[in-house]
C-alpha cells in the first residue's frame, strides 16, 4: 500500500518578507519583516521575543559592524514600531546584509536564511564563554511549518534546524558548526481543538524532514558566495 502524506497548503506558510531600509550613523542598513497573522506561535533564541509563544511579527535587522549598543531589545522594538507593527514580536540582529537572504521551500515548509561567516568555529572548544549580550548573530534562520506543533516538537524543530545548518556548512567547505551568535526562529500553527497537533519534529518525522531539507538548502545558498577557510 502506498502511504498518503497529508496535503500542505498551496499558500506559503510564511510569505516573502517586507524589505525595509534605513540610515543609521551614516550607514545604509536593511531589515526583513514578516507579519504571519493570527493563530501562529514561535520558538526562538532571538534577543527580542525569544522563548515560546504567540508573536505578531518577526524582524531580522541588519546592524553596523562593530555594533556596540547595550540595549538591543529596545533597539529592535523601536525598529519594529517605526515599521508600523505592534504587539509582541521576534527581533533578530546580524551584521550581514539581510537584503541578500536565501529562501528555500520543501512541501510547505519555508526557510529564510541570512548569513555572514567571517567569525566562525565549533561549538565545543576549550575555555570559558563570555557573559553579557553577544555581538549580533551572523547566521539567522527563520523557518515556518504549516502545521500545529506541541511545545516539545517546537524544541525538536530548533534542534533539527541547527543540525541541518551544520550539515550545510560542512558540505559547503566550512570547518565549523556556525558562528558564536547564530539565532533561529521557528514558526508553526498553534494547537487548537479538532485539528492534528504533531508531537515530533526530528529529522525523520514528517515535518522535521521537510524543515531539515528547507533549512539545509537555504543555508547552502546563503553561504555560497562566502569564502571558506583555507584548505576547504
Amino acid at each position: 500500500m502506498t502511504a498518503v502524506l497529508p496535503p500542505y497548503p498551496a499558500t506559503p506558510a510564511l510569505p516573502a518578507p517586507r524589505r525595509l531600509t534605513r540610515t543609521e550613523d551614516g550607514e545604509r542598513l536593511h531589515a526583513l519583516l514578516w507579519t504571519p497573522g493570527p493563530g501562529r506561535r514561535t520558538i526562538s533564541s532571538a534577543v527580542l521575543g525569544g522563548g515560546i509563544g504567540p508573536r505578531a511579527w518577526i524582524l531580522n535587522a541588519q546592524v553596523a559592524h562593530g555594533y556596540r549598543r547595550t540595549d538591543p531589545e529596545r533597539h529592535l522594538a523601536s525598529l519594529a514600531a517605526d515599521a508600523g507593527v505592534h504587539g509582541q514580536g521576534v527581533g533578530l540582529m546580524t551584521a550581514a546584509d539581510v537584503s541578500a537572504y536565501a529562501h528555500a521551500r520543501d512541501a510547505g515548509v519555508e526557510a529564510f536564511v541570512t548569513a555572514g561567516v567571517d567569525v566562525r568555529g565549533w561549538a565545543a572548544r576549550p575555555g570559558e564563554g563570555a557573559e553579557g549580550a553577544p555581538d549580533p548573530g551572523t547566521i539567522n534562520v527563520v523557518v515556518a511549518v504549516p502545521a500545529a506543533l506541541t511545545d516539545a516538537a517546537l524544541v525538536n524543530a530548533v534542534a533539527t534546524a541547527t543540525e541541518a545548518k551544520v550539515q550545510a556548512l560542512v558540505e559547503s567547505g566550512y570547518d565549523c558548526s556556525g558562528t558564536p551568535t547564530d539565532a533561529v526562529c521557528v514558526i508553526a500553527d498553534a494547537p487548537a481543538p479538532h485539528r492534528e497537533t504533531h508531537a515530533f519534529a526530528g529529522p525523520r518525522s514528517l515535518w522535521g524532514a521537510r524543515l531539515a531539507r528547507a533549512v539545509h538548502r537555504a543555508v547552502r545558498d546563503a553561504v555560497r558566495h562566502e569564502t571558506p577557510a583555507p584548505g576547504y
